[in-house]
């Protein structure tokens, strides 16, 4: 079972310093239940989230109910936000942390039923919540999202948010309005964010990712024209964009951890391995290297 304190995953540090996701016996669970001085029908709000290699079910829980230091002592690690945490985790973790915030996310966020206004009710494995009353099934929901790299043939555009970390630059990515096509939505984006009308799309891959509230990533590479690949920001969707050349991502995909803040070696750096925007940008890179 792996624990969340109002969302945030429980992680323990290994011997060799790493942070790993905590992964904790129900029979454990119980025990920091009752030693909290929690009933333990608590149990009951886990959440199914899958099944291992090991074929061992896995639930996640939040206990946010309970005081997070006296947990965290009797768990032996420490409650990270969620986006810090993306950064610590390895590729096989992050994507259990991701699903397991977004339904526990949904479950808090959807307790009463939009058509009658009454409580509804989940099934055992959380999967799902029902209202009695109009027998509307209500099911996790994601947002779709576009994230596409720009390439001009020789350089890739990426950009940053004001509310990225520090020295981070992604893809660029928006939201599917009502009645887009992808197509639309990723052409629309482009020309919104930098000005540049885009050709040549292809689709790359796919991803959830649990930010800002559990989104459904679908990745696409785009073409511009090199003669008109002049970058007009809009500082309202991002605080910088600008071009990176095969030398530049080359530098950057080498860098391993989020750098320190402020480190002046580290003149930019990438999202991590199991986001899809890193993706992208190597399949970019691995194209111009072969």
């Amino acid at each position: 079972m792996f624990l969340f304190h109002r969302l945030s995953p429980l992680l323990q540090r290994t011997q060799q310093g790493t942070l790993r996701l905590a992964t904790l016996r129900t029979t454990d669970v119980q025990s920091v239940l009752e030693r909290l001085g929690s009933d333990r029908t608590l149990l009951k709000e886990s959440v199914l989230i899958g099944c291992s290699e090991q074929n061992q079910v896995q639930f996640c829980l939040d206990v946010g109910e309970l005081d997070q230091a006296s947990v965290e002592e009797l768990c032996g690690g420490t409650f990270i936000n969620l986006r810090k945490a993306f950064f610590l985790l390895t590729g096989a973790e992050a994507p259990l942390v991701a699903k397991g915030q977004a339904l526990l996310r949904w479950h808090q966020t959807s307790g009463f039923c939009s058509s009658t206004g009454e409580p509804t009710h989940r099934n055992q494995a959380g999967s799902q919540r029902v209202c009695n009353r109009s027998s509307i099934i209500y099911y996790p929901k994601m947002s779709p999202v576009v994230i596409v790299l720009v390439s001009d043939g020789k350089r890739c555009l990426l950009g940053r948010q004001s509310t990225f970390p520090q020295g981070m630059y992604s893809a660029l990515a928006g939201f599917c309005d009502m009645g887009e096509t992808l197509e639309e939505t990723l052409s629309r984006e482009v020309a919104e964010e930098v000005g540049l009308e885009v050709h040549s799309v292809s689709y790359s891959s796919s991803q959830h990712w649990p930010f800002p509230q559990s989104s459904f990533m679908m990745g696409f590479h785009a073409l511009v024209s090199p003669a008109h690949s002049q970058v007009s920001v809009d500082l309202t969707e991002l605080e910088d964009a600008r071009w990176f050349s095969l030398e530049e991502i080359t530098w950057a995909l080498q860098v391993k951890t989020p750098p320190t803040r402020g480190d002046p070696a580290i003149a930019f750096w990438l999202p991590p391995k199991h986001a899809i925007a890193h993706r992208l940008i190597t399949e970019w890179t691995d194209r111009q290297t072969h």
